[in-house]
């Protein structure tokens, strides 16, 4: 089936682009905002159509160790939560980066700490991008700021993940999951066969045979030095995708005096600013990124020699503000700016902020 032109929510987005990516499997558990992923894809039924799983777990911790499974098996499986049940999964998460898995997680954020608000919120950046759960590891991190990314970062996540052979996340926030927009869907692709499975990816676990020994998946490693060289596989891995899939998008840089730096639904508000800055006279530019990790370090370094300074903008008290200021390296003055509790900052409020903590000073 071809292209498809719905009005739809972020999080029905993300339901319809995996049943057309080709998922073998959802596994998920309800949470607002985000549960109309699963809602969605029970309404759709596609185990009649594309026979794609789609169940409703006892609990987070559940959904992610079935995500375990079936990404052991080299299908192609996900799951969605927002920010508190992310915390639960963390432990999942971190087995299957450890066990070099590919699958695609979604995390639609709202406000914490602890069972916080139901609004939307950004200040899941620290879990995400610095590892959340425990040890060493890394997630591909895409940050829609759109429905239609929404629906286009489902088959991008998935198709990082298994060219990595790691976890891919959207991190989305409560704006972008809950608004509508026109959403081009994109074709239908078929799931794989067993076959092709077993070609595309040799390493799936399966059953021993009298001419094939069992892959075995895992994580543990109790020999300390074969760990240290699992590790170092780990950060080469790492650095690899570092030098290829950094992912960013620039608004009226050119001849920008001052940046903004914001990802999400933030960086659509930050281009009403741009406008209203540039009508003041002000020359002010955005970057936004697109990948939250890898981060685009080296363009933000860039702008550090091109511009007076930096504004931070985040739903949240500060979190990528951090990455920013060590990308520019002390050269030239980074602030933030952020409401928190689920409060939407206005474009007025971040022109100000950017007037009283860089322009002004």
């Amino acid at each position: 089936m071809s292209e498809e032109i719905k009005l739809l929510k972020g999080n029905e987005a993300i339901a319809y682009a995996a049943i057309r990516y080709g998922t073998d499997g959802y596994f998920g558990y309800p949470i607002t905002p985000q549960s109309e992923v699963l809602e969605t894809l029970m309404a759709e039924m596609p185990w009649e159509t594309t026979g794609m799983v789609v169940l409703q777990a006892e609990s987070e911790v559940a959904a992610i160790n079935m995500v375990y499974g079936g990404a052991a098996t080299g299908k192609r499986v996900m799951t969605s939560s927002s920010s508190p049940g992310i915390s639960l999964k963390l432990e999942g998460i971190s087995y299957l980066a450890g066990a070099d898995l590919p699958c695609l997680i979604v995390n639609v954020m709202r406000g914490g700490p602890g069972l916080g608000t139901i609004q939307p919120s950004q200040a899941d950046y620290f879990q995400t991008v610095k590892g959340g759960g425990h040890g060493d590891y890394r997630l591909i991190t895409l940050a829609p700021s759109s429905v239609q990314e929404m629906a286009d970062f489902v088959g991008l996540g998935f198709d990082l993940a298994f060219k990595y052979a790691n976890p891919a996340i959207i991190l989305a926030d409560g704006i972008v999951g809950q608004m509508m927009e026109k959403v081009v869907l994109p074709p239908y692709r078929a799931r794989k066969t067993e076959e092709e499975i077993r070609q595309e990816n040799p390493w799936a676990a399966r059953g021993k045979t009298a001419d094939r020994k069992p892959n075995i998946i895992t994580s543990l490693e109790l020999d300390a030095a074969m760990m240290e060289e699992n590790n170092l596989r780990f950060q080469a891995k790492y650095k690899k995708i570092e030098e290829n899939e950094v992912r960013y998008e620039e608004f009226q840089c050119d001849d920008a005096e001052y940046l903004l730096i914001a990802f999400g639904s933030s960086a659509r508000i930050c281009q009403k600013v741009v406008e209203l800055a540039r009508a003041e006279g002000i020359k002010l530019g955005l970057l936004r990124p697109i990948t939250l990790w890898p981060f685009p370090t080296k363009a933000i370094a860039a702008y550090a020699d091109k511009v007076k300074g930096m504004l931070s903008v985040e739903l949240n008290a500060g979190q990528m503000v951090e990455d920013v200021r060590l990308a520019v390296n002390g050269k030239i003055k980074v602030e933030h700016y952020g409401r928190l509790g689920g409060i939407i900052f206005t474009p007025d409020e971040i022109l100000e902020a950017l007037k009283e903590t860089i322009i002004n000073q």
